[in-house]
């Protein structure tokens, strides 16, 4: 039986890619391909799907979870608790 894939939404609507989101898919990106987990998670890379909440961004959604104001840092942080190191 197949474990569902972790999915995860990174916007780049315009204000949440002014606001550093872009660098947030260079991170999950470099964590992703140095854990081996490139296969184990959806990437969703687009603009439009944060409902209005521009002003809070940079905004990912994680397995439907949003979190608001995510900087690299935090990006790490949510990375590892999806992906505790072994």
């Amino acid at each position: 039986m197949m474990k569902d894939k972790h999915k995860i939404v990174i916007c780049i609507g315009s204000s949440c890619f002014a606001r550093g989101n872009a660098r947030n898919v260079e991170v999950t990106e470099k964590f992703l391909k140095e854990r081996g987990l490139k296969d184990e998670v959806d990437i969703d890379i687009s603009g439009g799907l944060c409902e209005g909440k521009c002003a809070d961004g940079p905004n990912v959604i994680v397995d439907n979870e949003t979190y608001n104001h995510v900087d690299p840092g935090v990006m790490l942080d949510i990375l590892n608790k999806i992906f505790p190191a072994k």
